[in-house]
């Protein structure tokens, strides 16, 4: 703390040699310039209603100073010890730990908010402020500090449009780049969202395109194996035909036979010879009635068999039919599958549409952010020439306010100098008047010495008359 820039400053000067010399000499012709008188300084605090008298000023409280300090802060930079203490808090926990107290509140806040003080101490011109013109201010380096300040507070009122019109206009930049920014970042997060669905429309397009040629497959299978079986069906629909025709052929062969049986039965009882010829023939008959008539039954049988076979191929036949229905309902409801999966294509068709229309309107906005930052580029070089020419122009002034001072140091010598000869005036005019005084009174004195002398020659002169 005990450091003195002052002396550093002044140690590298004397080693730098001349050139040194030559740099400090501009410093304080700078210093100079912007000197303010003390009462001018003190005048400036008291308008912005902070109690200061020239007192303070030649004999600096630490604390007041500090006030002031911070009042100034808080005006240019809106930063102050309470605006600093939750970083410095923080700073202080993450490097003490649970020894936080070790440093305490007031000096940790005083840290901070010196670090702020100096940011803004350098822009106004005062790039060897240290800790120390905050504890220990001494008279010259604080009013040096003050006039630089309040020169910074006068140029910074006069220039108020300009700060305030590029302040606005930055602000509507950066509002208008965020407004973008948020807008980008809400398009990516759709675009995102629409491109996760479409992959997943994709996939289940594509599990429903398996599934449909796994279905068409076994159609056809099914259709084949339905013709086949309608084949079989048929044949022996018309083997069964062919044999019921042939048993109720071989059925009314044989009624007819009984009836003519019957019939030649009276006359075979007539003659036993003849009826001994007609027994034999007609067992003979009758033999081969029941061997046809076991062929009929064996037919009959083979043709029960079909018929339950007929039977059951026609089970078969319906249950296939049923399948088929049941393949006709899974075709159908594919087709209808194949339609919402049409209508889908169309729907992610057009969402991949409005991606496109989305990836049109993000480049439209890449463009629009790209001319938005070429504006804000243009607005800054602007805003630099502008401060390039405020700069000049504060050259200028502070160049007129040279020689305005220049003038007043003269005007003030001259004053000086008249002030100087009045007083001798003033003085001689004293001493000249004292001597008057005196002779008035040396000549009244005598003036009463030859008022006594007459008087008494007078008395004389009765007395001898």
């Amino acid at each position: 703390m005990d450091f003195n820039a002052r002396m550093s400053h002044q140690f590298r000067s004397q080693a730098t040699g001349n050139n040194g010399g030559r740099g400090k000499q501009q410093q304080n012709d700078a210093d100079a310039f912007m000197r303010l008188p003390d009462r001018e300084i003190v005048g400036c605090i008291s308008d912005i209603g902070v109690p200061f008298a020239l007192e303070d000023l030649q004999k600096p409280n630490p604390q007041q100073i500090q006030k002031v300090f911070e009042w100034f802060a808080e005006l240019l930079m809106n930063a102050t010890r309470e605006t600093v203490e939750p970083a410095m808090r923080a700073a202080a926990e993450d490097i003490c730990g649970e020894y936080i107290e070790v440093v305490p509140a007031d000096t940790r806040n005083l840290m901070g908010f010196y670090v702020s003080l100096r940011r803004l101490l350098v822009e106004c011109g005062v790039t060897d402020f240290t800790y120390s013109d905050l504890l220990k201010p001494t008279h010259e380096r604080l009013a040096r500090t003050f006039s630089y300040i309040i020169n910074f507070v006068r140029f910074r009122e006069s220039q108020t449009a300009t700060i305030d019109e590029h302040f606005n206009k930055a602000e509507t930049t950066k509002a208008r780049i965020e407004t973008l920014y948020l807008e980008n970042q809400d398009m990516e997060a759709r675009l995102d969202e629409m491109k996760r669905k479409r992959k997943g429309m994709e996939a289940l397009a594509k599990e429903k395109t398996e599934r449909n040629e796994q279905l068409k497959a076994r159609l056809l299978e099914l259709k084949r194996g339905q013709e086949h079986i309608s084949e079989r069906s048929e044949r022996a629909k018309n083997e069964k035909g062919r044999l019921t025709g042939q048993l109720e052929e071989k059925t009314e062969k044989c009624l007819n036979i009984r009836q003519e049986c019957e019939k030649l039965r009276p006359y075979v009882l007539q003659s036993p010879a003849a009826l001994q010829s007609n027994l034999t023939e007609l067992s003979e008959n009758l033999s081969k009635d029941r061997s046809r008539i076991d062929l009929l039954e064996k037919r009959t049988r083979a043709l029960q068999t079909s018929t339950d076979t007929f039977g059951i191929v026609f089970n078969d036949v319906n249950s296939c039919t049923k399948v088929l229905e049941e393949v006709s309902n899974e075709l159908q409801k594919e087709d209808e599958e194949n339609l919402k999966a049409t209508k889908r294509r169309d729907a992610l068709s057009e969402r991949g549409n409005n991606v496109r229309e989305v990836e049109r309107h993000e480049a439209m906005l890449q463009r629009q952010l790209k001319r938005w930052l070429e504006r804000t580029d243009a607005v800054r070089n602007s805003s630099k020439e502008k401060t390039d020419a405020a700069k000049t122009k504060m050259e200028e002034l502070r160049g007129v306010h040279r020689q305005l001072t220049e003038e007043r140091a003269e005007k003030g010598r001259e004053m000086e100098r008249r002030r100087v000869r009045i007083e001798q005036t003033e003085k001689k005019m004293a001493d000249l008047k004292e001597n008057i005084e005196v002779e008035i009174h040396a000549a009244h004195d005598e003036y009463l010495k030859m008022d006594s002398h007459i008087k008494l020659y007078i008395t004389e002169m009765e007395q001898s008359i």
